[in-house]
C-alpha cells in the first residue's frame, strides 16, 4: 500500500472515530427535550404590562406543565422567567387561598383576554385541545431577571397575568378589550395528549 493510500485510510479512520465516538454520537434523551409548545403572552410587573414573553413549555405529567420564558425568540434571548401550570384541582388543594389570590392566576381568565398567542403547535385541532387543557390550569410565574439589571441579581418576584391583574385592580389601560375565547373549544382527545407528550390518566 503506497503512502497516499495509507494517509487517506488514516484520515478516514480518524473521521470515523470522531463521527461515531460517544462524545459526538446521537444525543441521549434529557430534560431539555420536548419544550415544543410555544406561546406568547404579556405579563404584569409592578402594575406595568411588560412583554410579551415567549413561553416554551413541556407537559411533565397530566397535571403539570413547566415553561421556560424568554424576552424574544432569538437564539441569544435572555431567559427571564419560569412558569408552572398546574391543574386547578391540584393547585387549589395545595395552595392556601391568600397565596393563590396573590401569586397565582387562572389560565382560562388569561386566555379569555385574547392576548395569548399560540405559535406552536400549528394544527388547529391540536391548538384547540391545548387551549382547553391549559384553561384547566392555574399558573405561577417567577421573574428572575429584574428590569434594567445587567445580570440576574438574585432577586425573585412574581409576575402576574393581565387577566388576573385586571380582575383585582381594574383596567391596565391596554387597548380595547380582546374578544372572548370561543365557547366551542374542542375537548382534548387521547391523540392530542399524545402529540403534546402527556402521559398518564386523562
Amino acid at each position: 500500500m503506497n503512502t497516499r493510500k495509507v494517509v487517506l485510510l488514516g484520515v478516514f479512520l480518524l473521521m470515523a472515530g470522531f463521527l461515531f465516538s460517544p462524545a459526538t454520537g446521537p444525543a441521549q434523551a434529557n430534560p431539555l427535550d420536548g419544550y415544543d409548545i410555544h406561546v406568547t403572552a404579556p405579563h404584569v410587573m409592578n402594575g406595568e404590562i411588560v412583554g410579551p414573553f415567549h413561553h416554551f413549555c413541556k407537559p411533565i405529567s397530566s397535571e403539570i406543565v413547566q415553561c421556560v420564558l424568554f424576552e424574544s425568540d432569538s437564539p441569544n434571548a435572555r431567559m427571564t422567567e419560569v412558569e408552572y401550570m398546574v391543574s386547578k384541582k391540584l393547585a387549589r388543594s395545595v395552595i392556601p387561598g391568600w397565596s393563590h389570590q396573590k401569586n397565582w392566576h387562572d389560565h382560562k381568565q388569561e386566555i379569555e383576554t385574547g392576548r395569548v398567542i399560540v405559535v406552536n403547535p400549528k394544527d388547529p385541532k391540536t391548538v384547540k385541545g391545548l387551549v382547553d387543557f391549559v384553561s384547566g390550569t392555574d399558573g405561577i410565574i417567577f421573574h428572575l431577571w429584574p428590569k434594567g439589571a445587567p445580570i440576574p441579581d438574585g432577586s425573585v418576584s412574581i409576575a402576574q397575568s393581565v387577566g388576573h391583574w385586571e380582575s383585582t385592580h381594574g383596567s391596565t389601560g391596554v387597548a380595547a378589550p380582546a374578544p372572548k375565547a370561543s365557547s366551542s373549544v374542542m375537548k382534548l382527545t387521547k391523540e392530542d395528549y399524545k402529540r403534546m407528550g402527556i402521559t398518564g390518566n386523562h
